[in-house]
Order: structure tokens, then sequence, then C-alpha cells
């Protein structure tokens, strides 16, 4: 297994309570992310460094970019629409109507172009009683996986054929056959287990060579996954918990890393995203409502 400590560059100087999702936008060079608890929808102009924010009405977990201009979001109680130039919410789907003790949590655009979005329990004790769930720009919510307790780290290997996921208490990642053409799952199997000391998974991205690259929220760094599970590589992060990777740039060889605000032995970690080059590019990652395949 190969260990880096790469030189990396703070590319905020703002705080981040929750930090997460960051997604990067090619058409406009820009970085959206969020801080799940401030609760707010970040973008960031890579090129003149100018932030912009966009207040939510309760905790965001995730996001994706869709057409026209709109995203997708995910708040604590649904999944709506956001128009940023108007900023309007329009619910689309509510996947657990009435569930107050669970939250939605990690979303991303699939290449079969819907939104994927799983929920976690919210309460200090975490049971499984959470799932991921699948929807449509129509608004239809289907229920892919159950049984979870804090669904996390979906990402798509490069030729569509395999998704990853990841429960942060299971705590594993896994992975199932993909259809991109009917976003239908098969074959479910354990990827690796990813117990505290190696890094509990979190957020995640997959590149170019379809490795999985998981943010080890417990550990301070990123575990690079091979396809057959094998822990091929560990990079190493200035700070106790990284939320999740996202590869950019014209070269898609950038990697931006969000993380959460933490105290360890006496030392407050606010959270923050920084940036490093990577020798390998990221696989593009879809808009909603439109298929990559």
């Amino acid at each position: 297994m190969r260990i880096d400590h790469p030189e990396l560059t703070t590319v905020i100087d703002i705080p981040l309570k929750l930090g997460e999702g960051p997604c990067w936008s090619a058409a406009e060079n820009a970085l959206y992310f969020v801080d799940i608890l401030a609760p707010k929808l970040y973008r960031l102009d890579l090129a003149g460094k100018a932030l912009r924010e966009w207040a939510m009405p309760s905790d965001i977990g995730s996001f994706g970019l869709a057409k026209d201009g709109r995203m997708v979001v995910a708040l604590r109680d649904g999944v709506y629409w956001f128009d940023p130039a108007t900023e309007q919410l329009s619910l689309l789907a509510c996947p657990e109507p009435g569930n107050t003790t669970n939250r939605l949590n990690d979303g991303k655009v699939g290449p079969d172009g819907r939104f994927w979005v799983g929920s976690m329990d919210d309460r200090p004790t975490k049971e499984p009683v959470a799932a991921l769930y699948r929807i449509d720009t129509e608004g239809r919510c289907d229920k892919m996986v159950d049984g979870l307790i804090i669904s996390n780290g979906l990402a798509w290997s490069p030729d569509h054929r395999t998704m990853y996921h990841s429960d942060s208490r299971g705590p594993f990642a896994q992975a199932f056959d993909f259809d991109v053409k009917t976003g239908d799952l098969s074959r479910q199997r354990i990827l690796r287990m990813l117990p505290e000391a190696e890094g509990r998974p979190d957020g995640a991205a997959c590149d170019a060579e379809g490795y999985y690259w998981a943010a080890g929220v417990t550990a301070g760094c990123l575990n690079r996954i091979a396809p057959d599970g094998t822990l091929d590589r560990k990079v190493m992060l200035p700070f106790p918990a990284p939320t999740m990777p996202c590869f950019a740039g014209p070269d898609m060889k950038t990697l931006y890393v969000t993380s959460l605000a933490k105290q360890v032995d006496g030392h407050d970690y606010a959270g923050t995203i920084v940036s490093f080059a990577v020798d390998v590019p990221g696989a593009p990652v879809a808009r909603f409502g439109e298929p990559l395949a």
C-alpha cells in the first residue's frame, strides 16, 4: 500500500461546521459544496475565488447540478428543485414522509441521470433504519437499498457498470452491478470493511481507473480502494475528519476535499476545503436529467 502526504492548498477562508458534497461544474469552472449544519449551499469561482452562498431552511445533506442552471437539493425532509437565480425551492420528492428521526444525507447524480440520495438515523444511538433512494426529474422515488444506518459514499465507475456506496456505521464500502439504462442494481457485495482506525467511510469519488476514493472521516485520510477491495493508497491529510473528495479541473487531476469541525486532544479543527494534484484523473459526474449513456 502506498502512503501519500501531498502538498495542499487551502481554497476557502471561512470555517465550516460540516463541510460536504463538493461538486465541480466544468461549464462554470466553479466548485459547489455545502455546510450541512449552517445550513448553506456555496459556489466557489475557482478562477476569481469569489464565494457565493445560499441559506437553506433546514439541513442540506447533498445536491446535484441540473440543466437550466437549476439544482436538485436534499434537505432534511425532502428533495427539492432549487433555482440559484431566484433562490426558490419547490418540492420534488419526499422519500421518508413523517419520519422525524432520520434526515437525508449523501447524494449524487448517477450516470443514469437520476438523483441518488440516502438517509441516516440522526439520533445519537444509531440504528439500521435508513435507506438509499433513486429519484427522477418527475419526482418518482424508488427505494433501492434498506437496512442502512448512515447511507454514504455514492460513486460510479467510469464504464458506468459499477455503483459504489457505503454505510459509515457499517462500517463498510459496498459495490453493485449497475444498469445505466434502467438504473437497476444487482449483485450486492461488500467491497471492504473500513473500521475506525482505517477510516470509516464518508463521501467518495471514483477515478478514471475505476478506483474508489473514500474519505476516512475517523482517520484523517483518503482511502483509494481497488475494484477488488484492495487498499491501494492512503492519502494523509492535516485535519482529522475529511468528509468527501471531488475531482476537478480541465484534466480532472485536481482533488478537492471537504472536512468537518472536530476537536482532537484539545485542539479545535475547523471544517475547510483543500486541494492537491493527483496522478490519475477522475471519472465525470452526470447532471440531473442528463444521462451519461
